[in-house]
């Protein structure tokens, strides 16, 4: 499995890369904050909201420690998507968070 740390993550995105992450937490705890341009689909919703994304971008899949956004990747991969956790989660993340109704 691909990973990618909380600060590399934040380098990319200071650095003006367009990164495309998807945050597999609940709607509740995204509401407490998210990282800037993410678009939230909780894990369980991931496998039935696969279609809205594109087999030709890589994703980064975040949660809250790393474990969920672990299993997200196994399954975006079983289906032909490109993904990399971010180790850590949101609780190794030191960058700009956006209240969720910012964020939509």
């Amino acid at each position: 499995m691909k990973e990618i740390t909380a600060k590399e993550v934040e380098q990319r995105l200071k650095g003006g890369h367009r990164l495309h992450i998807i945050d597999v937490r609940e709607t509740e705890e995204v509401a407490a904050g998210a990282i800037p341009g993410a678009l939230n689909i909780p894990l369980g919703l991931l496998e039935f909201r696969m279609n809205e994304l594109s087999k030709d971008r890589e994703y980064v899949i975040v949660c809250r420690s790393g474990g969920r956004s672990a299993k997200a990747v196994q399954l975006l991969e079983r289906y032909g998507y490109k993904a990399a956790n971010m180790t850590g989660g949101m609780l190794a993340w030191e960058g700009p968070v956006k209240q969720w109704e910012e964020s939509r």
